[in-house]
């Protein structure tokens, strides 16, 4: 096969690229380095079966491919709004360009949607089936929203031309290649620890998330691009726990000495996620393996490197 990986130097993206070139695929990893990283897929730079395309989805690109993993959008708040427009036009006209690329040469398209289409839930644990509470106006709809008409533009393809999409609602990720200050709460901690400052909770730390570490997450989207099931799917950890237990968790790891100082809850951060997952399980027979206690060990043991700056490539 051959793949284009749009975000492909990116956290997931990346890991995802490692796991296709593992079993003999041929990668085409587009990225315009907006949030990715070349270092993330340097392991693979002179591979024979490896090609890396500097482009932003944004624009049209005429391409040969058999299957498209797009997962290009920023993905943590700090990111998505530095330039909301762009993270609006990211996932209209990223989402656009690929399905009409897609559509021209007959590939199969995975679309990498989010939770946050679910918005601050008013249905808990989130199902596939609940339509979301999201705020058209706030802070975060530049990609919440996004997310949402990508999610249209793949079905209505899909009814006016028949192309191939899969569609995963990905919950929160975590592990290596995050960026330290990419504003995500695992990074966040960790970092923050690591460098021996107080853990900032936003709000009370009450708020709950699932995490689901980065390898269990991409083999969910490997089974669900191989496998018969359109989607929307969850793909996420339905373990729930609320912040302040992360930090807890984080801190005891690193220095329990550590103060949690709290700080106002941003607008419209959701108070509840948790994925139903029952439909992975069932078609794809997926669900994590890894436990937040490894994961969060697997985590820090490579932002402890990051930050000396002796990172494996």
């Amino acid at each position: 096969m051959r793949n284009l990986v749009t975000g492909g130097a990116g956290f997931l993206g990346s890991h995802l690229v490692d796991r296709l070139m593992e079993v003999g695929e041929e990668v085409l990893c587009l990225d315009n380095t907006f949030t990715g990283r070349k270092a993330n897929v340097r392991q693979w730079w002179n591979h024979p079966r490896f090609e890396f395309i500097r482009h932003d989805v944004t624009d049209p690109i005429r391409l040969e491919v058999d299957r498209i993993w797009h997962l290009a959008c920023p993905a943590s708040p700090i990111h998505y709004q530095h330039n909301p427009v762009k993270t609006a036009k990211t996932s209209f006209l990223g989402t656009y360009n690929m399905l009409g690329l897609a559509t021209r040469v007959k590939a199969r398209l995975l679309l990498a949607s989010t939770s946050e289409v679910y918005g601050d839930p008013e249905v808990h644990p989130q199902p596939e089936s609940y339509r979301g509470c999201v705020n058209t106006h706030g802070i975060r709809a530049c990609y919440d929203e996004g997310k949402r008409i990508a999610e249209t533009l793949c079905f209505d393809y899909r009814r006016m031309h028949g192309t191939e999409i899969r569609v995963a609602r990905i919950f929160n990720t975590y592990g290596p290649r995050m960026l330290p200050d990419d504003g995500r709460v695992v990074s966040n901690f960790i970092v923050q620890a690591l460098r021996g400052q107080p853990l900032t909770l936003y709000g009370d730390g009450s708020q709950t998330r699932s995490f689901c570490y980065v390898d269990d997450l991409v083999e969910g989207l490997i089974r669900l691009m191989n496998g018969n099931h359109t989607g929307p799917i969850n793909l996420g950890n339905p373990g729930e726990f609320t912040i302040r237990q992360l930090a807890e968790q984080v801190r005891d790891r690193i220095n329990p000495e550590l103060e949690l100082i709290c700080r106002p809850l941003p607008q419209d951060d959701p108070l509840q996620r948790q994925p139903v997952i029952d439909l992975a399980r069932s078609e794809l027979n997926w669900q994590p393996s890894v436990s937040l206690e490894d994961g969060l060990e697997r985590t820090i043991t490579y932002f402890r490197q990051e930050l000396e700056g002796t990172t494996a490539p």
